[in-house]
């Protein structure tokens, strides 16, 4: 469906794109100050703390699991407190964004209404999976929980205090494609309305980032509510150990975490979407293309649509200008002002220079050769009191400033078609009005990973209510291994293992019935050296991983040692939330000689196929 008949269904005036701008700075400086994750050694937590007041510390967080303080201090205290013995490592609390930029509707396209409609009737069938039964936590902007598509829909709670508001539409845009009701009118979701929602609130007026460790904190609030799956439109290229482990945690307590794969249209990996116990989602069109916007890189893991997707936004917007008594439809060219204004129509050609006079007079600037800040800036400084953009392909588009300009004029982007009428219309009086109207429900189509990433959050939710006995791992299997393959053949860098199918995936599963059979896994073992002497001990370590190479939680680990005497010994351990175990051994030669001892681990646990791994060392 185009944008000019989206806009006719819904009986809005136009469609205006949500753009964040993303600056990645080296650090987060604020007065020679710097926000850092600190982690301290176990058992060490009150002495860190006093070194960290004796800094100047300002606390933001403690997260007990991950032995860790969030804090802001004065760079020059940083040397002093990495050498301080109860510190083991200080990183940057790295910047989370905001992913979205303009976007079809693709309920049909990820098979949903193939669950719950199979019959297209849009009506709910009887006994059909809807997500009833698991809960979907959105980590974003908040919700605008008033939105007329929202009435009916399980919100059962957010955090913090303002969570049921969104003053940015992000949210409430994600929300909508998640679980907008089923109803007579506005969209649907891919659960109608059956899903519930727990919402955190991490983006507030700045509308375009946070921090790692407030994402972390919301995160650990969506496991309290108790959340199935947990849903980022949001990421950063810079990595954070800690947000890593903190994320392993949560998948090996049964969560499944879905981020942006990023809308930088190049191969940086986007954090947390890039750690292997979150599914990265990358952006197709309506043709099944992969996107020009979304990033492309090894950690890409399924595709969703996420070009021209339709869904709730807490407002309505309304553009248009009047030449000659003939009124066209325009769209709000971001970052630039609204209200009304009025003069006579200028060539300004493509705005690119300041060599002409526009004191009065309304702008009508072609798109191309600078940027729209820059023919925005020029046409201000020539005098003019608003700017019209016609777009230089045919039909409109979603223009963006890039930036706050302070007094900007209004600035509007118009078709290709209505520009080339305008231009014969130079020297009439033309009229502006643009306002926005917050707190109603509307509807818009916007790009993006971010719009791409609730559509495999809705669909894990939507399979996972068949049967909530299955694992997080189990969903995560059934979405990747029957995903629609697109691009090239196998998993790639464009589309991971291709478009997400609900049925596909529901049918690999039994269709609601007994859990499918038990899931491979991949054990290692190794030692802390190859070669050893009489009493020194041995530190004996096993990995485990599942498919998607993700350490499994709980593992039984049995561990047996043959000699070199011969003699047997045996050990046992249970892998942490990396998947990773540890035992120990004491060498005593006169007891079990000397020459090769080989180790062969067992590894065990319900709902895995059993895994095994044989290593040896030396003892001289």
């Amino acid at each position: 469906m185009g944008r000019k008949s989206v806009v006719k269904l819904l009986g809005l005036l136009m469609v205006v794109a949500f753009l964040f701008g993303i600056v990645q700075p080296a650090y987060t400086s604020n007065e020679d100050k710097m926000r850092v994750w600190v982690e301290f050694t176990p058992g060490q937590a009150a002495q860190a703390e006093r070194a960290l007041n004796g800094a100047g510390a300002e606390f933001h967080y403690r997260f007990e699991e991950l032995n860790s303080f969030v804090v802001t201090v004065p760079e020059n205290a940083l040397n002093g407190l990495r050498h301080n013995p109860n510190v083991v490592s200080i990183e940057e609390d790295a910047l989370r964004y905001a992913y979205s930029e303009k976007v079809p509707y693709g309920i049909d396209m990820v098979q949903a209404r193939d669950i719950w409609d199979a019959d297209g009737d849009l009506v709910l069938d009887a006994g059909a999976p809807s997500g009833a039964g698991r809960t979907v936590c959105i980590i974003d902007s908040g919700i605008f929980t008033e939105h007329e598509d929202f009435l009916g829909v399980n919100i059962i709670g957010g955090y913090p205090a303002n969570w049921n508001s969104d003053t940015c539409g992000h949210g409430s845009h994600v929300a909508g494609t998640i679980t907008a009701n089923l109803n007579s009118f506005g969209v649907v979701g891919v659960n109608p309305g059956g899903v519930s929602l727990y919402i955190v609130k991490v983006f507030g007026d700045n509308c375009a980032w946070t921090y790692a460790s407030t994402l972390v904190d919301a995160a650990n609030h969506c496991s309290t509510a108790g959340a199935n799956v947990i849903s980022m439109s949001l990421g950063g290229t810079q990595k954070s150990k800690t947000e890593e482990r903190a994320f392993a945690t949560l998948y090996s307590k049964g969560i499944l975490s879905v981020a942006a794969a990023g809308n930088d249209g190049n191969t940086a990996i986007s954090y947390p979407g890039g750690y292997s116990s979150v599914m990265s989602v990358a952006a197709i069109d309506e043709n099944k293309i992969v996107a020009d916007f979304s990033q492309q890189n090894s950690t890409v893991e399924i595709a969703a649509p996420g070009v021209g997707v339709l869904s709730t936004i807490p407002y309505v917007e309304t553009n248009t200008v009047d030449v000659d008594g003939v009124i066209y439809s325009a769209n709000h060219v971001e970052f630039s002002s609204y209200g009304e204004a009025m003069g006579p129509l200028a060539d300004g050609g493509l705005c690119s220079t300041e060599d002409s006079d526009l004191t009065g007079k309304v702008a009508l600037c072609q798109r191309g050769d600078v940027s729209f800040l820059e023919k925005v800036t020029n046409a201000q400084n020539r005098g003019a009191v608003a700017v019209l953009i016609y777009n230089n392909v045919p039909g409109n588009d979603l223009f963006t400033l890039g930036e706050e300009i302070p007094g900007a004029p209004i600035a509007l982007s118009l078709s290709q078609e209505d520009g080339l009428i305008l231009i014969g219309k130079v020297g009439q009086t033309a009229s502006l009005h643009s306002d926005i109207q917050w707190g109603v429900s509307g509807y818009e189509a916007w790009d993006g990973t971010s719009m791409a990433t609730p559509h495999v959050s809705g669909v894990a939710a939507l399979v996972w209510s068949a049967n909530p006995t299955w694992t997080n791992v189990q969903i995560r299997n059934a979405l990747t291994s029957t995903a629609l393959d697109l691009g090239t053949p196998g998993n790639d860098v464009a589309y991971g293992y291709g478009l997400v199918q609900a049925k596909a995936a529901l049918d690999s599963l039994g269709g609601g019935g007994e859990p499918p059979v038990d899931l491979p896994i991949t054990a290692t073992i190794e030692t802390d050296k190859s070669e050893y002497t009489d009493r020194q001990t041995v530190i004996i370590t096993v990995t485990v991983v599942d498919a998607n190479n993700v350490g499994v939680n709980a593992a039984n680990v049995a561990i047996q040692m043959t000699t070199a005497s011969g003699s047997a010994v045996n050990l046992s351990a249970v892998t942490n939330s990396s998947g990773v175990a540890k035992s120990t051994y004491r060498i005593s030669t006169r007891k079990t000689g000397k020459g090769t001892y080989s180790l062969t681990a067992m590894v065990t646990k319900d709902g895995f196929i059993p895994a095994q791994a044989s290593t040896t060392f030396l003892v001289k």
